[in-house]
């Protein structure tokens, strides 16, 4: 049952960190093996949508529950998919030069084939996953705080 928890210092603010998170929408724009994504409804406090997750020849579809709590929280919960679950938090602190987002996940396959393969690969995939967030920051804020404050509103993403 892989699991995992970790802080990182930001240079961005907790609001324009939330935005990217909750931003489901775009995954496949940026995140590895999420293929698409399919939002079924969205609301400023919850979401449910279908992220197409794939990896060589294999491709599952995750259902997943998103309660967002502007700016400081969003949690996910599995709905359905190939999982046993999935727990999944976002918090957004503030922090002097940006925020600091603590991340924690912890999800366990039905598929013990699949638990063997993401226990070996877990870690890996887990960095190359956080640096796809930290990477779209970057894109999308500049890289760092006063960058981003430059930005105008309509520049802004939005959250989906």
């Amino acid at each position: 049952m892989p699991r995992h928890t970790e802080s990182r210092a930001l240079p961005y603010t907790r609001e324009q960190m939330f935005d990217l998170v909750a931003d489901v929408g775009r995954y496949a724009e940026f995140l590895p093996w999420v293929i698409a994504v399919r939002v079924r409804s969205n609301s400023a406090s919850e979401m449910v949508a279908d992220l197409i997750v794939g990896f060589k020849s294999l491709r599952e579809t995750f259902t997943s529950r998103v309660d967002k709590h502007r700016p400081e929280a969003i949690r996910v919960d599995y709905v359905e998919g190939p999982l046993k679950y999935l727990h999944n938090d976002w918090k957004f602190r503030p922090a002097p030069g940006g925020c600091v987002v603590d991340f924690h996940v912890d999800f366990a396959f039905r598929n013990r084939v699949f638990e063997m393969i993401a226990g070996q690969m877990f870690d890996r995939a887990l960095m190359r996953m956080i640096g796809a967030f930290e990477e779209r920051a970057a894109v999308l804020y500049g890289t760092g705080l006063s960058d981003a404050s430059g930005m105008s509103s309509a520049s802004a993403p939005k959250a989906a």
